[in-house]
Order: structure tokens, then sequence, then C-alpha cells
């Protein structure tokens, strides 16, 4: 997987673009599938073609799912295709092979991130920037920047705190938009992946000053508004003289009068996308009706009981309104269409002198009124984000209130019936895209922030960094990392049988991983009659150690000091209820430990919102109900054992971690190999039944054993094959 650009006379940037969820390829683009695969995945594919193109950029990677179902096509399964010289979309399993929608991706976020990592090992290079789109990549950005210790630049598109304030407003009960939109946990990832961005792109002001405001972690200094790109080559206004696109005869099975205007409205069948209220426009307007058709192009289907219930809610609300206005020979909704057939919808509605409506929701982009605008079509739209810069710039079209239907369908009378205006409009597009909203000028100014996170020096790819003193790490090609309390130590026989087991495996590398520092840590296992291991993490992963020698992980210092503010962190914790700073002894340059009253302090949640609005950030590791850690928000004993998998080359598959309380529950996520022992707190219950855990029975070190016999570890590890692909495991 080299890079496939010429050779330049310095090494150029190397961009990781991280975009989860939907179907993805270069070519063919299933737009309006499913509510996964929309605007967003074109944005994503052509700033990755954008940024290959510029000569300051060697290698572009576009990180999204694999998916290997006999529902969609087989390219979808493919692990690399390249969409342009340099340029790269390289698929990672992601859960099940089969298509997952975004809402039920969550669970398998970690192991994407564990095969991000080993697809950064096989390119041999470390990324200069990451860049992640939507929540769920940012929430795998965060974790891999902290990871790989590079800036994440992160795009919302669209945000989960102004969609469910939107959905309340339309009616939706609060219960069912969290059922069916996991929303809490996508607003939290979204706190996460702004708290670690080092800059976040919007798409206009508004998205910045009313939608990103709305959050915790908004500061806007690491905001910036770049503006969308469009293809002017795709999409340009009609020939005079050009042939009638295919297109006609299909719309011409559903309208009486086809070279009336058209009203186009083109989106995913989405309930965002408001396209019931804009039929309800039409229908309740007789006036419109008589001047104009009505073109709805809601992506594509064949049954629409086979589709999501969001499409299906959507299309079935469609269809009962037009008989309930008897629509019909006015309206028209093809089934199907290919992505080349969209130049000709628009070109087709300019030839017409119709005008492109955008009635959705909310519009942090506006991809489709920019090519519609390219296209010669004036454009009625939605008063929010991405149509207001638009329109703003190009001065050719009106904003309306989506959820007035009245409004919306007199403005759509108003823009079609005033022809000098609709001329003007049409030119004041052309011109205004041309000028505003082409992808050189989004790239240039890209870049232009970028270097300015990067600084004046480019960071230079690592391959890892190795130890002064010789360590057994570099000849094992496996590891056991237990936690100490209650996991390795207490049944003094478990832990020596375990160790003996260890010591017949020269294969075999030995770690702990644990919340006591150092000093406590070499004490007890000495108590214990344990050697020092190959690799000790303690403090809550915030300190790493090797061997004897006890060679400190000088990087993963640099790593974790992170937006650590020791002090600071200190003073804003000093008037909340119920905690006790722990003995100076177990306070840590990156851990600040506290005794807590649970029956006083706050939720672990309002701790959190009181640091990010003083723009403090830290990890809160609250266990047992009687402890509290502060720590960077690098550092936890779970990336630490991924940062050591990733510097050591050990793959997730080949580590077995073993743990007993809550935090360990990070540690044991992932595609690592988790075993709970049975001396386990109550707090990982909630762990039972994922992939890649297992509760053993036998407690303490008896249940390490046991989980190692479970895996097979010693030997050819087993794992069942859906969890591991046949090559890999055959690899073990």
């Amino acid at each position: 997987m080299s890079a496939t650009k010429p050779s330049r006379e310095r090494e150029g940037l190397y961009f990781v673009l991280i975009s989860v969820h939907g179907l993805m390829r270069g070519h063919n683009l299933e737009l309006g599938r499913d509510a996964d695969t929309g605007g967003q995945i074109k944005y994503v594919l052509e700033l990755a073609r954008a940024l290959a193109a510029h000569p300051d950029v060697e290698r572009v990677d576009l990180l999204t799912q694999m998916v290997i179902d006999p529902k969609v096509d087989a390219d979808y399964g493919e692990p690399l295709e390249e969409i342009a010289p340099g340029a790269h979309i390289v698929r990672l399993p992601c859960g099940p092979r089969r298509y997952l929608r975004k809402e039920v991706l969550w669970p398998h976020l970690d192991g994407f991130i564990d095969n991000a990592i080993q697809h950064v090992r096989r390119v041999g290079r470390t990324p200069d920037v990451l860049h992640s789109h939507y929540a769920d990549a940012g929430y795998v950005g965060a974790r891999l920047a902290q990871l790989l210790g590079v800036p994440l630049v992160h795009t919302g598109h669209s945000l989960g705190r102004v969609k469910r304030q939107r959905l309340l407003e339309s009616g939706v009960r609060r219960e069912t938009i969290e059922a069916q939109y996991n929303m809490s946990q996508r607003i939290e990832a979204e706190e996460i992946a702004l708290g670690n961005a080092a800059l976040v792109i919007a798409s206009t002001h508004q998205e910045v000053e009313e939608q990103y405001c709305q959050y915790e972690n908004y500061h806007p200094r690491r905001n910036v508004v770049i503006p969308p790109g469009v293809d002017l080559t795709r999409f340009r206004p009609p020939k005079r003289y050009e042939k009638t696109p295919h297109i006609t005869a299909a719309l011409g099975r559903f309208l009486d009068n086809p070279g009336k205007p058209m009203i186009l409205a083109l989106s995913r069948s989405d309930p965002r996308k408001n396209i019931p209220t804009l039929v309800r426009a039409y229908g309740e307007n007789a006036a419109l009706r008589e001047i104009a058709n009505l073109v709805v192009v809601a992506g594509n289907r064949d049954d629409i009981q086979s589709m999501d219930k969001g499409a299906r809610d959507v299309l079935s609300e469609v269809l009962y309104l037009i008989d309930r206005y008897d629509l019909y020979g006015s309206i028209a909704y093809p089934k199907h269409h290919e992505p080349n057939d969209v130049p000709d919808f628009y070109r087709l509605a300019a030839r017409t002198r119709g005008v492109f409506v955008n009635p959705a929701l909310t519009e942090p982009f506006g991809l489709t009124l920019l090519e519609a605008a390219a296209s010669g079509l004036p454009l009625v739209a939605t008063e929010d984000g991405g149509p207001r810069d638009i329109l703003g710039h190009c001065k050719n079209g009106l904003l309306i209130d989506p959820l007035d239907a009245d409004a919306m369908g007199e403005a759509l009378f108003s823009a079609l019936s005033n022809k000098p205006r609709w001329q003007r409009w049409s030119k004041n597009g052309l011109r205004g895209v041309a000028q505003h909203f082409s992808w050189e000028a989004h790239t240039k100014k890209y870049l232009r922030e970028v270097r300015k996170v990067l600084g004046k020096q480019r960071r230079k790819a690592k391959a890892g960094v190795v130890p002064t003193t010789k360590s057994r790490l570099p000849a094992v090609d496996r590891i056991v990392v237990c936690d100490i309390d209650k996991t390795l130590i207490g049944d003094p026989e478990a832990a020596r049988a375990l160790l003996q087991k260890l010591r017949e495996s020269p294969n075999v590398g030995f770690g702990v991983a644990t919340g006591r520092r150092l000093e406590s840590t070499l004490r007890v296992l000495k108590q214990q009659g344990i050697p020092v291991p190959d690799l000790l993490i303690t403090s809550v992963g915030t300190e790493i150690h090797y061997g004897p020698g006890l060679v400190a992980d000088t990087g993963w210092q640099r790593h974790i000091a992170y937006r650590w503010k020791l002090e600071a962190l200190r003073e804003a914790m000093q008037d909340i209820p119920g905690l006790k700073l722990q003995a100076k002894s177990e306070q840590r340059w990156y851990k600040i430990s506290y005794d807590v009253d649970p029956d006083k302090i706050p939720s672990p949640r309002k701790i959190q919102r009181h640091l990010r609005q003083l723009d403090l950030h830290a990890k809160l590791v609250y266990s047992h109900q009687a402890y509290l850690d502060l720590l960077p928000v690098r550092a936890s004993k779970g990336l630490a054992i991924r940062y050591l998998a990733m510097k050591w080359s050990v793959r997730p598959e080949a580590l077995l971690v073993a743990g007993d309380s809550g935090n360990d529950e990070e540690m044991l996520s992932g595609n690592t190999l988790g075993v709970v022992v049975g001396s386990y707190s109550p707090e990982l219950e909630r762990l039972r039944g994922r992939p890649r855990i297992y509760f053993a029975e036998g407690k303490h070190a008896w249940g390490v054993l046991e989980g190692m016999e479970h895996y097979n570890f010693l030997g050819q590890i087993r794992i069942s094959e859906e969890e591991l692909p046949e090559e890999e495991a055959s690899a073990l």
C-alpha cells in the first residue's frame, strides 16, 4: 500500500480521513439509498480527491467500514480502492460483516480503532493529520489522535443537539428520539471529539454561532468556517441544443404536462429532510399547482416495506398526502435513478425555468444547493446553516421556515412567478458558486488552517520508539496483561501457577496494569513473590515502565501531556462537595486522586461539564463508589495497552487482558482478548455478552489461567470466525 503519486523532492503531507458509516465507494455513489449514505459521503470523497490533487499532499487514506453483505454490492467489501492518484478508500472491519446503520455501530467502534492502528502500522508512516467526520468518526478520531499523538481535525456534519431540538419541535417524543437515534451516546461522542480536536471545520458561520455553541467543549478559537466545494465540471447549466436526457421519459410516466416549471427536491427519504411538509405546501396551494409540477427524488427503493423505519415512515406519509390532495399527474416520485442522472435532474429543472427546493429541518452543508446553483437553478431553502451562507454569497433565492407549509408554498409560487428575477437569480447562482464554492478554494484554505496547527515544521513519521535498555518484548509474539488487586493477587497458589505457566512460554510477555502508583506496585509484587514484569502500566494508565530496569517510557509521558493543566484542575475541583484529596503519596504529575463520599458528590457527568466549561480537559475514572481519579484525556489503562500494542507491533488479538473492576472496562474492550475474573466487581456485569470478553468462573489468577485456556492463548489462538477473519487467525 505505497503512495501512488510520483516522488517529490520532499515528503508531502499524509492525511487520514475517517467516515465510518454509510456505503462508501469512489464510483456510482448510492446517495439516498438510506439515511447513512447521503451528502456526507460525497463531501468526504471529494475532499479526499481535492487534497490528493494538491502538490503539498503525498497521501490521503479515507477509512470507512468494510461491509460484506449479499444485500449490498461487493465493492463495499474490498479492503482497498484507489479513488485518485495518492488517494485510497481503506475499508476496515467494524463489528459484524453485514451492513449496520450508524445508530448500532457504537459498540464496534473500539474494534474499528484497533483495525485503524494496524492499518497505520502496515503503511509504515504516522499520518500528519486525522480528520474525522460525524460523531461516530469523531469518537474514533479522538482515540486515534490520543494513541498516535497527531492533531485531530473534526467536522460534525449534522450535530446531535441540534437534531434533537428540531425533532422535538416537530413533535417527536424525547423517548422516541433516544431509542431511534441513540442520541445521548452520539452527543457525548461529539463532546469528546470537540474536546480533542485541534481544529473544528464548519461549513457556515451559523453552524458555529448557533449549533456548535450548544456544546460544553465549544471554544470559538478552534473553529474555522470553510464552505464545501462543488464539482463545476459535472454540474453546469443546460446548453441550448443539448440532447434531452432519458429521465424526461421517466418523469413523463407521472406528469400530465411535463413542460411546466419543475419544483425539484432531491434528498434522502430521512425525517430530517422534511419531504412531507413540502408535499403539503404544494398540495394546499392551488395557484402553485396550476403553474408548476413537483418532482421528488428521494433516493432509490424497491419495496417501501423493506426500508428502514425512518424512510418507510416518510415515504408512506408522502404517498398518503399525494392521495389526499389528489396530486396525480402533477407530481413525480421516481423509484430509481443512477448517480449520473443527478446533474440531468438539475439541468432539466433549469430548462423548464423551475426552482430547487430544500425544506430540511436542519441543513449544515447544502451540497445539493450548490449543485443546483451551479446548474442555473434558483433556490428556495430552509433558513438554516448552509442555505443562509450560500444565498448570502449567491443572492439566488429565498429562505423559508421549514415548519411553515403555507409560507413554503407562497415562497415557491413567488420564485416561479417573476421571470426577470428568476433570470437574475440563475446568473447570480452561477457566478457565486464559481467564486466561493470550488474545491480548489476549499483546499487552499483548508491547508492554510492545517499548517497553523502543524506549525512551521511538518511532523515526521516514526515507526516506534525503542527503549534504551534491552527488553524481552521484541522477542515475544503475545502478551498477558493483568490488573493486580483481586486479579493477579488474592490467591498465592493461583499466582504461582500462572507465573509458572508463563515461564514455560518464552514467546509470551507478561505485564501488569493497575491504578496503583509505581512504588506501591513494586512493593506489593515483592510481597507476593512476583518478579518485575516485562512492562508495568501504573497510576491508572498514566505511567509506563519496562522490565527489571524500570525504564520509563518518556514518549508516553509526552503523549499524555496534551491539554493537561494540573494546578488549574486542582483549583477547579476545590469546591466540588464529597471529595477529599488522597495522601500526597497517591498524587502523580498526571493523576489527581480523591476519596469520595458517594452521598455528597455530584454525578461524574456534572463534574465533567464543570471542567469543560472552563476549557479544562480530564478523564474521570470513578471506581468502587469510593475513589475518583482525574487523568489526562490521552491516558487510561486501555489507551496505554493500545499504545504498547502499536509500539511493539503486537496485534490486539495477541494481547490477553484480565481485570476485575470498573477502571478495567476500557482495557477489556476492543479487539484484545478480555478476561473478567470470577472475583470481579458488579460494574463489569454490563460487559457480559460482548465479543472477546470472557467471564471466568475462577477467581483471581485462576480466572486468568481459565481465560488463557478459553482462548488457547499459548497455542493457536482460538477466536470465533465472526470475530476474526480467517487469514488473521492463521497468522497467529
